[in-house]
């Protein structure tokens, strides 16, 4: 990576960790995927009950494999034939890790979903939330977010799921009520009530969609 871009992105990563820190939750700032998979580690205690959303950001960081290698609970849903249980397990895990789809400058997380999991567990339920983001996630500021969230994130992930909808065929959100629609919930994380529940971890790298 050019050398200017690193040097960029460790000055914007502090100014994010500043605006995190502002809403009660914890930012850290990782130079490459090896110092985000420490960081998340240390975030994890040995033994605790671990479950995740799609996050693609944690299987490339290693985070996953490392997870199924240690002395970890890890409920892997990929390998469970109830996909609601595996779900339903987030709500009293630990530990549930995610990524965001996209973030702002200050602070803010916003995230999109179909099925409410992944929202629904960074908001309540799992006693401590993991958010593993490349610095290609942040955006300036919250409309920009949401923009990337429905232009680049949800089209992405239609096409990686294989799903029917306009912004698959399109590359961008058509402000769809297809059945087949992964954008039925948004939730903006503005603030954290709870100290020590969501850490984000912000990685010096393209991560995700």
């Amino acid at each position: 990576m050019d050398a200017n871009i690193i040097k960029r992105n460790e000055k914007l990563a502090q100014k994010v960790i500043k605006g995190l820190e502002s809403r009660n939750m914890s930012g850290y700032y990782a130079k490459d995927r090896e110092e985000a998979l420490k960081i998340a580690l240390g975030l994890i205690k040995e033994g605790s009950t671990v479950t995740m959303g799609g996050a693609m950001s944690a299987h490339e960081i290693g985070l996953v494999d490392a997870l199924k290698k240690g002395n970890y609970n890890f409920v892997d849903r990929d390998q469970m034939e109830d996909k609601k249980a595996a779900a339903l397990a987030a709500y009293s895990a630990d530990v549930f890790l995610t990524s965001t789809n996209a973030m702002t400058e200050d602070g803010m997380l916003v995230n999109i979903d179909g099925n409410a999991n992944r929202v629904s567990a960074i908001a309540h339920g799992p006693e401590k939330v993991i958010v593993i983001a490349g610095m290609n996630k942040v955006c300036d500021d919250l409309d920009g977010a949401m923009k990337r969230a429905r232009n680049v994130a949800a089209p992405t992930n239609a096409q990686r799921f294989g799903i029917d909808t306009p912004c698959s065929k399109t590359g961008s959100c058509m402000d769809c009520k297809s059945p087949d629609t992964i954008c039925c919930q948004f939730l903006i994380t503005r603030y954290s009530r709870h100290s020590d529940r969501i850490h984000v971890i912000l990685v010096n790298d393209m991560l995700g969609f």
